[in-house]
């Protein structure tokens, strides 16, 4: 967290945020210091800012006698090198971290930024639209990861999903949970990493974007993933429009 870019008392704010998630029984993880990309910064950048991504974290699990154990790569890059996943992952594991993986990812990121500006102009037809288009991409996500994983593996394993801290996720996370039951997802709400065998299985994935871990094991296999489903190009435009970061 950098003084010298957010105002005054904001980082203050931010560790008193992540002091609440660690008092409620949550664990921290590490997602580097400025956001970067693997892909688009290089390994040695890549991991300097990993080791910048530490220091209040750390800091902050000491407090409650935890350890930093838990990695999550930006944008999911893990490396669009061959030779950079490997060199990567050596690095994480010698400063004992486990990579997070992720199996279902609707883009809540990309609807979230959209929806607040229409919150803040008052603007309650789009944000309704957005909440609809979000809900039904989500369904949709869902239902493809685990037609994908049984095509795959051969069954559907316990899923990983990325959801960020926004108001889209505040306002709504109710429909959404209605959806897990709905589609019978079977989600890890667990704080250990997966067990499963699904999540020891060879990854060899490389990529100019991030994939999840099921795109991962099927590419590994030799099975390209078909079919998935396309974000709303509409959504999109609106994203860029406010000039907010793409993928």
């Amino acid at each position: 967290m950098k003084r010298s870019s957010t105002k005054l008392g904001e980082v203050d704010e931010r560790i008193k945020a992540l002091r609440m998630w660690l008092d409620y029984g949550f664990e921290l993880g590490n997602h580097t210091f400025s956001h970067s990309s693997l892909n688009r910064i290089g390994l040695q950048a890549w991991e300097d800012d990993v080791v910048q991504g530490e220091s209040v974290t750390r800091m902050l699990l000491a407090e409650h006698n935890m350890k930093l154990r838990y990695f999550r790569h930006p944008f999911l890059d893990t490396g669009r090198d061959p030779r950079n996943p490997a060199s990567s992952e050596a690095f994480l594991v010698a400063r004992g971290y486990r990579i997070a993986p992720v199996t279902l990812d609707a883009w809540d990121w990309m609807y979230a930024g959209v929806y607040e500006d229409a919150k803040k102009r008052g603007d309650t037809a789009l944000q309704q639209q957005l909440t609809q288009s979000y809900l039904e991409y989500s369904n949709t996500m869902f239902a493809y990861s685990e037609q994908l994983a049984k095509q795959t593996i051969g069954y559907e394993p316990k899923q990983i999903l990325l959801l960020h801290g926004n108001q889209l996720e505040a306002d709504h996370i109710g429909a959404l949970n209605r959806s897990f039951a709905q589609a019978r997802l079977s989600l890890d709400y667990s704080r250990r990493r997966p067990r499963r065998p699904a999540y020891s299985l060879p990854d060899t994935f490389v990529g100019e974007e991030g994939a999840g871990w099921i795109e991962h094991w099927a590419i590994t296999l030799g099975k390209p993933p078909q079919g998935a489903p396309v974000f709303p190009q509409w959504v999109i435009e609106r994203s860029k429009a406010l000039g907010q970061p793409q993928p």
